[in-house]
């Protein structure tokens, strides 16, 4: 017998059934002809409990065998209920630590921002100190530059004021009449403008002869000159600067009449 089927014996049934069928057998065989009512009813009684004898273990163990298989299937609920316990701890511990980084992922973010703002301040901070170093050293180099500005136009007047008084000293030796004195001047005088123009200072003569160019030269006085007029003699030199005009030749110049007469 396997642990589905009912444990219920079967020979008290087959036992009472039997005896039930041979007390019919026996009314029927023994009664009266035709059978009395109490002898009727009391075989129908037979046959009927031999019937329910024969049906009744059938029912039971059927009942059996049904609560078998609910207990059963109550089990094996109870075991998938069993086996759903490690996956809704499985659950809960995820949750947990799903919960845990929620809470990390949001104290790293606080602290990125925080980390974040104090970059920004610090870097503006150091924005503001490099501007200002910046703007330190662009009056620091704007100061030296005035300086140097300063200090080019003192030299250059210097070097100018120099040359002047060279180009006079050739002025008086040529009006010596000393050929010796003058060539001895003309070469110190050529000696400083080399060195001048080493430095970007060229003196700018002005021929006689020459036409009066207001942009070139410039007379005494500013007295506005005739338009034909021409140079008679050079009284100061001009000068340029590194290409770029510094000062006017000084001249004087012949009236058109003493410039068209004859020499």
């Amino acid at each position: 017998m396997t642990d589905t089927e009912s444990s219920l014996p079967l020979w008290p049934f087959l036992a009472a059934d039997a005896v039930l069928l041979t007390a019919g057998g026996l009314l029927l065989c023994l009664g009266h002809r035709p059978l009395l009512w109490w002898e009727a009813s009391l075989m129908a009684a037979c046959v009927a409990g031999a019937a329910g004898s024969m049906v009744a273990p059938f029912l039971r163990r059927d009942s059996d065998a049904q609560s078998l298989a609910q207990a059963r299937l109550l089990a094996d609920a109870m075991g998938q209920l069993q086996k759903l316990e490690p996956l809704a701890a499985y659950i809960t511990t995820a949750t947990n630590q799903w919960r845990e980084y929620q809470e990390q992922t949001a104290q790293t973010a606080a602290g990125a921002k925080a980390v974040a703002d104090a970059m920004s301040v610090e870097v503006k901070a150091v924005g503001e100190f490099l501007q200002k170093m910046n703007d330190g050293e662009k009056a620091h180099l704007r100061l030296e530059t005035e300086k140097l500005r300063r200090a080019e136009q003192e030299w250059l007047q210097v070097l100018v004021y120099l040359l002047d008084h060279v180009f006079a000293l050739f002025q008086a030796a040529r009006r010596s009449g000393q050929p010796a004195l003058l060539e001895q001047i003309s070469l110190f005088q050529n000696s400083c403008r080399d060195a001048a123009r080493r430095v970007g200072l060229v003196p700018t003569l002005a021929p006689a002869g020459e036409p009066f160019d207001p942009k070139a030269h410039q007379i005494k006085d500013d007295v506005v000159p005739a338009a034909n007029a021409v140079i008679a003699e050079t009284l100061a030199t001009g000068y340029t600067f590194q290409g770029q005009p510094l000062r006017r030749a000084l001249v004087a110049v012949r009236e058109p009449e003493a410039a068209a007469a004859p020499t």
